[in-house]
């Protein structure tokens, strides 16, 4: 069950202005129903302001009423208070200070192991510039000598599914070679008249 977003606010609210049971808040909220009864008994959050989760779109004033009728029965978090899963923004991506510096280690990983990815891609996978990638390609990077080729995965610039992509959209545009035929190899090897 999904839980309100400060419980112990909500709790307070919900005491305050509700003639809930201590069970029924309890179990919405997350709390023991001891830990409800001491909010009320003025014991634990005192001075704490309470948060309305009607205002915030996690309850309905129907929702209370009904319960305040019925103490057996339990609130029910709206259906417009249910979280939607976040959506992946497109745009450059952040990459903390702290991992900066490993980026030419995943490039040199990434040329060395996938040589069929376009410099777009990597620059995607990655999140840098097609310069710095020639750069590390031809060893003018300016810490070239410590690159040591590492998995951008491990390092954390991108994720395992994004790597997979990059590489089978990579394959996709490519056929594969078929080996040359027996007769293709004969025909080379026999001697020009």
């Amino acid at each position: 069950m999904a839980m309100p977003l400060m419980p112990k606010a909500t709790a307070v609210w919900l005491v305050e202005n509700t003639s809930l049971t201590f069970d029924q808040i309890g179990e919405f909220c997350g709390l023991h129903p001891l830990e409800v009864q001491a909010i009320a008994d003025g014991e634990v959050a005192v001075q704490m302001q309470g948060l309305d989760p009607v205002a915030n779109g996690q309850l309905t004033l129907e929702e209370i009423e009904r319960c305040q009728k019925d103490p057996a029965s339990r609130l029910k978090m709206a259906a417009e208070a249910v979280k939607v899963p976040m959506v992946k923004h497109r745009g450059p991506r952040y990459t903390p200070i702290a991992r900066r510096a490993d980026k030419p280690d995943a490039l040199a990983w990434l040329l060395k192991s996938h040589p069929e990815l376009s410099d777009g891609q990597i620059s995607k996978l990655v999140g840098t510039t097609k310069l710095t990638i020639q750069a590390v390609r031809d060893r003018s990077h300016w810490n070239s000598p410590n690159i040591k080729p590492r998995h951008p995965v491990a390092l954390g610039l991108c994720t395992m599914a994004e790597l997979d992509a990059a590489v089978s959209r990579a394959n996709r545009g490519k056929k594969t070679a078929e080996p040359p035929s027996a007769e293709d190899v004969a025909a080379e090897d026999a001697p020009a008249p």
